[in-house]
């Protein structure tokens, strides 16, 4: 169990995340609500990454700011430029705060392990820098894997992946989860794809918690408009899944006229709905 009780966290006198309280168990939680509400600091707060008010507990015992080795890993949106290591070092690497000078084969055994696990084992010997965007993002995941966590923590790990990567992610995502019985908490901006993978949902609203629970306890069309301001419509698929469809409105918010030396010509031809605010 994870135990969150009364986080706070500000930068200098702004407060972004105020009197946070959330329990967790090995499953997968989406955390999601609009841009700049504190999901990402939120993450950053839980891996010890940023200084904050209140307790982060795990299985009874509070977790230390910068003192989560071995028990949390955090797997940040932006991994930086790649750079001339092979896959297999990279991963290794993951291992830093326990690899001694000489690579043992214990710490080899268990680098190969997590690559075969992710079905990725033939990348090994590729350089980072020739991997595609959703081949980075696998060994990335292999390196917070590496670790052997008991909470994982990923920042929107598909935001520059096409659908068919997203969904490769989310399911390998999905499948660790489980089997390592692993406390995976994500944010993510995509509801659907959030309502079609997470086992529950966090809803954060300037800075707290607005809402938490199942999928289609949680993404209501009220929680959308309050929440994101934006009017949808909610379906249930053919899985009993929630699905988000924003509103638009056959008119636009606002046209631009154009002038020439000739007068005023016709507001130009709408080219498509806009989201009805």
């Amino acid at each position: 169990m994870l135990a969150v009780r009364n986080l706070s966290f500000s930068y200098g006198q702004k407060s972004v995340l105020l009197d946070i309280n959330l329990d967790c168990k090995p499953m997968l939680t989406a955390i999601i609500g609009p841009n700049a509400t504190g999901k990402s600091t939120f993450l950053k707060c839980i891996a010890g990454l940023l200084k904050h008010r209140g307790s982060v507990i795990l299985n009874g015992k509070r977790i230390y700011d910068g003192d989560s080795t071995g028990q949390v890993s955090y797997l940040p949106q932006d991994n930086g430029t790649p750079i001339a290591l092979t896959v297999l070092e990279a991963v290794l690497l993951g291992m830093h705060q326990s690899l001694s000078w000489r690579v043992s084969q214990k710490d080899l055994d268990l680098a190969f392990g997590v690559l075969e696990d992710l079905g990725i084992e033939e990348l090994s010997t590729r350089l980072l820098n020739q991997l595609s965007g959703g081949q980075q993002q696998m060994v990335s995941i292999a390196q917070s894997l590496v670790r052997e966590p008991q909470v994982l923590l990923m920042d929107e790990p598909t935001s520059s992946l096409d659908l068919y990567r997203q969904l490769e992610i989310f399911n390998l995502i999905k499948k660790v989860t489980y089997e390592k019985n692993i406390i995976t908490l994500v944010a993510l901006h995509d509801l659907n794809l959030a309502a079609r993978y997470a086992d529950r949902m966090v809803v954060m609203s300037k800075g707290t918690i607005y809402d938490a629970g199942e999928p289609y306890a949680i993404l209501t069309e009220d929680m959308i408009k309050t929440v994101y301001g934006v009017h949808a419509d909610v379906y249930m698929d053919r899985d009993g899944l929630p699905v988000v469809v924003p509103k638009v409105s056959s008119s636009p918010a606002k046209r631009i006229q154009h002038r020439d030396t000739l007068g005023q010509r016709q507001p130009e031809k709408a080219l498509g709905g806009v989201l009805t605010p």
